[in-house]
């Protein structure tokens, strides 16, 4: 079966990633820089760097929102940003006053949320598998640290998972697998000859983090809340017709242990 896109997977968004982040709407932060809120807080926060009015800090969580739950397109949420940026006048935002500026911004609000609301559905659909494995994401200049773990085989348990569950810094595209058994993990792209290298929980002096991970990003999204986010997405499955509930919970399941679709790379 081909493997779909990162743009095609984000737009078959799944229970678990809508009420993770939904978790988060409910507290509203302004911010002045992105470390305002930090690590873990995120599980239970939205904020967007720069962002202070309520007004407009809602506006533009309804927009991330919508590209969760709907499976919009990057070039759709631009389009939203745009209105809201004007509607509600805010300036002085990081990337104000070039196409470039723009697009990268818009890039980061809607890549960002979009992975670490995506890992932390999967975080709690993978409480279901005793082993994980880790995988690379396949980027076209791939961090090192991070090539060198994929095909990593480590139990659900491993405290490997508390820092290095992705995403693992800005951009990063990385995924995790669950399996049932060694045999099954194998089958997933595990790899049993890789191994953790000594030393790869000692933080850096300058980041706080261990090594690979970048500044701000040594945690799991969604592992405060997994139980909360089980919880909501069973809620809304159970809203459905009993159908379509049965087939994404078995969507679900072939994504994270089976022959199915992987969790989707990044480019």
């Amino acid at each position: 079966m081909a493997e779909p896109t990162v743009a095609t997977a984000f737009r078959r968004p799944f229970a678990e990633q809508v009420a993770a982040f939904r978790l988060r709407l409910g507290n509203l932060l302004p911010t002045s820089t992105w470390r305002d809120v930090w690590k873990a807080q995120h599980d239970r926060a939205f904020m967007v760097a720069g962002a202070t009015k309520a007004d407009l800090l809602a506006d533009l969580a309804r927009a991330v929102d919508k590209a969760i739950s709907e499976g919009t397109t990057l070039e759709e949420f631009r389009r939203d940003f745009r209105e809201i940026v004007e509607r509600r006048g805010w300036h002085g935002w990081t990337g104000e006053g070039t196409v470039k500026g723009e697009a990268w911004r818009t890039k980061v609000i809607y890549e960002t949320n979009m992975r670490t609301s995506y890992m932390a559905g999967r975080w709690a659909q993978l409480q279901l598998f005793p082993i994980w494995i880790y995988r690379h994401g396949g980027s076209v200049e791939p961090r090192l640290h991070h090539l060198a773990w994929d095909g990593l085989i480590l139990p659900r348990e491993h405290p490997f998972w508390q820092t290095h569950f992705p995403p693992n810094g800005w951009g990063c595209s990385c995924f995790v697998i669950g399996a049932r058994n060694p045999t099954a993990a194998v089958r997933r792209g595990g790899k049993p000859e890789v191994e953790l290298q000594d030393g790869w929980d000692v933080l850096d002096r300058k980041t706080g983090e261990p090594p690979g991970i970048g500044k701000g990003w040594g945690y799991a999204p969604g592992a405060t809340v997994a139980e909360d986010v089980q919880r909501l997405a069973d809620v809304k499955r159970e809203a459905l017709p009993e159908a379509l509930g049965e087939a994404l919970g078995r969507w679900g399941a072939e994504v994270l242990d089976g022959d199915g679709p992987k969790v989707p790379e990044a480019p």
